[in-house]
């Protein structure tokens, strides 16, 4: 355990310029008593790490030490070749520069340890696409990934419904989901600070319409949005860089926006009579988060074992295609409309299968 501190902390030192040590012991979960200890331990292991006094001062190492992954263990050496989404990585144009860091790495390990990456490949795959679809490379992916490497500003032209809408992008990071590339980006405001017209682009991960107080609150958040890659148009790299937001947290916006979307589509209830199979059913034809909360909140089941939920849906006709999954499991009760729509489809069921023998 303590040896492989030591090298974590090694490795910190060499990926920038020093380091405090609160920032040392915040990383490796210790006290800073016990980075002192770990520093004088690689000190006398002839690891010149240097400290730096006063208020300003910190750890680093000196004259452009660098170690070899010779330290790497089997499974710690497997874990990295599982690091790459090959699929996506192809799909950004990145597939030689991976291949070429992958041969770098494996000639670093030792030679018992080279074999490393077949195992792992061979062991694990990730296919990221959902079941029944094809997923399609958006033609204009390497291009917004070389952008986004860069923190090249990007003018796009993206495809609202029936129109196109011109924008200037500050592109900061690509997220695969479902087999769908989406970009979160900054856009940038018209010269007066306004918001440029028809901005209603960046909702969420399947839509990109909002309200214009949605775009207001979104721009006073820090003007994040997401598009979908295959919605672009057409994408024109700028000349000039941008300053990244030091603070932005690509995975935690993106879980943030993708739970904010989730509960943004759910605006119609329907209230559904389960029986003990059916509340097991339910999390598995709709939307799971939306099932939990429904069944949380429902009361005790009735004399017959039957459990009334109300349960938050997209809409009526998304609740009929999901519902009737359940079959007589699930017996809708309201809205009246809906529920004679589930009649209705009981009634034509029931006369389809009157004459089987």
């Amino acid at each position: 355990m303590r040896a492989a501190r030591l090298i974590k902390m090694v490795l910190l030192l060499q990926s920038r310029p020093s380091m405090t040590a609160a920032e040392l012991a915040r990383e490796l979960e210790v006290s800073e008593r016990t980075v002192a200890r770990d520093v004088l331990s690689l000190s006398e292991a002839g690891v010149p790490v240097y400290a730096d006094r006063g208020r300003a001062g910190g750890y680093r190492l000196v004259g452009g030490y660098r170690t070899r992954l010779t330290g790497l263990g089997r499974s710690e050496a497997e874990a990295l070749f599982l690091s790459g989404v090959p699929s996506a990585l192809r799909e950004m144009g990145l597939a030689d520069a991976a291949s070429a860091a992958r041969l770098k790495v494996s000639a670093a390990l030792l030679p018992e340890l080279r074999d490393a990456a077949a195992g792992a490949a061979q062991r694990f795959h990730l296919d990221a696409p959902g079941w029944y679809q094809e997923p399609e490379t958006p033609a204009l992916l390497p291009t917004v990934a070389d952008a986004v490497w860069d923190d090249r500003r990007l003018t796009v032209r993206y495809r609202r419904k029936d129109t196109e809408v011109e924008r200037e992008l500050e592109p900061y990071g690509l997220v695969l989901k479902a087999g769908v590339w989406y970009l979160a980006a900054r856009a940038i405001e018209s010269a007066d600070g306004a918001e440029p017209a028809g901005s209603a682009d960046g909702a969420g991960p399947a839509d990109g319409n909002r309200s214009t107080e949605g775009a207001e609150r979104q721009r006073r958040a820090g003007g994040h949005r997401v598009y979908r890659v295959d919605r672009f148009a057409a994408v024109a790299p700028g000349r000039d860089r941008f300053a990244r937001d030091g603070s932005f947290d690509l995975p935690a916006f993106w879980e943030e926006r993708a739970e904010r979307f989730a509960r943004s589509i759910l605006r119609d209830e329907v209230v559904v009579r389960l029986s003990a199979r059916g509340v097991g059913q339910l999390p598995y034809v709709t939307d799971r988060a939306a099932a939990r909360e429904a069944l949380t909140k429902a009361g005790p089941a009735d004399d017959h074992g039957r459990t009334t939920v109300t349960l938050a849906v997209e809409s009526a006709d998304v609740a009929y295609a999901q519902l009737l999954a359940l079959g007589p499991e699930g017996e809708v009760l309201a809205p009246a409309g809906l529920r004679e729509r589930f009649a209705a489809a009981a009634r034509r069921t029931a006369s389809v299968y009157a004459g089987t023998d």
